[in-house]
């Protein structure tokens, strides 16, 4: 029997589900594994403590896979690409020494995700989670993308982001006598007790988790909290204006106030929008005001599905 595995390697957590022809057999879930901002190191645990699970859930050796793919942040540059093949090659070689993988597909965590939104139609993802990208395809094969060059200087919407601005958010609160739900509830989730110790954290180097501050600004927008309520219209906002421009890219020649919803859909995935309906709401509402009748799907995306279609494809 053949086997395949799919990979979904992302800043916070590391998914693998195995399969065979037509059904899934075993899942699996480890911490991140993005080289670029974890390390090889933590890259490589993460990966091997994976995809050994999921063969242990499913009773099977590495071994015995025969396609692999893996869809990763930062993967579409060569050098990343080739150190995430390597990682796995590894873990193959250790169970199996004289066996040799030569079907494993790297690719960068956009393209699984568009498989699994159209599979090789046309369309535009949009994917928030710890960090985020908009990347799409026409019916010509053409591609586009916008934003996603890194959580320093880009991604927009992400978790990193939400989770960077919502310090300055609060900073600037406090500078204008402004109270917000924020301060008291960061300072606790990174167990400090003044102001000062939060800037110092927030300013070191490497600099702090960030994104684990999202599900904090999520919770106090739910109490009602203007500042986190805007952090989260903001980034909704960022996300529909990336995926309205890769959209135009795309279909140029469509009037910007008139674009047919069936000429190129939009589809979601990521953490961000799973986990807030605000953000979804607000991305939605910019994309139709961009872009009137703009087929935007409102079921989430799991792109491991595309990463074990691709998998199977490679037989």
């Amino acid at each position: 029997m053949a086997y395949y595995l799919g990979i979904d390697g992302g800043g916070t957590k590391t998914r693998c589900v195995l399969g065979d022809e037509t059904m899934v057999l075993a899942t699996a879930m480890s911490g991140g594994s993005n080289i670029v901002r974890l390390g090889e190191t933590q890259a490589k645990e993460a990966l091997h403590a994976a995809v050994r699970q999921v063969c242990v859930t499913a009773n099977i050796s590495p071994a015995q896979i025969s396609a692999i793919c893996i869809g990763a942040a930062g993967a579409a540059r060569p050098e990343i690409a080739a150190k995430t093949r390597t990682i796995l090659v590894e873990l193959i070689s250790e169970i199996a020494p004289e066996i040799t993988l030569t079907r494993i597909e790297v690719v960068g965590d956009m393209t699984i995700a568009l498989e699994a939104a159209f599979g090789a139609g046309p369309g535009v993802i949009a994917i928030a989670g710890t960090g985020s990208i908009v990347y799409g395809r026409d019916a010509a094969g053409r591609i586009a993308r916008a934003g996603g060059w890194g959580f320093a200087i880009s991604d927009e919407g992400s978790g990193h982001w939400i989770g960077r601005r919502a310090i300055s958010a609060l900073l600037g609160a406090h500078d204008q006598g402004l109270e917000t739900a924020l301060t008291a509830m960061i300072l606790q989730a990174w167990k400090l007790t003044t102001l000062g110790e939060l800037v110092q954290q927030a300013n070191s180097t490497p600099p702090p988790d960030f994104p684990r501050l999202f599900p904090i600004v999520l919770r106090a927008a739910d109490e009602g909290d203007p500042i986190a309520g805007d952090l989260l219209t903001d980034a909704g906002a960022k996300l529909g204006s990336l995926a309205a421009t890769v959209v135009r890219r795309l279909a140029p020649h469509a009037p910007s106030a008139a674009l047919p919803g069936s000429t190129l859909p939009v589809a979601m995935t990521g953490s961000v929008f799973r986990q807030s309906p605000h953000v979804r709401q607000v991305f939605y509402n910019t994309l139709q005001t961009a872009l009137p009748g703009l087929d935007v799907r409102q079921e989430i995306v799991d792109p491991i599905e595309g990463a074990l279609a691709r998998a199977r494809a490679a037989q």
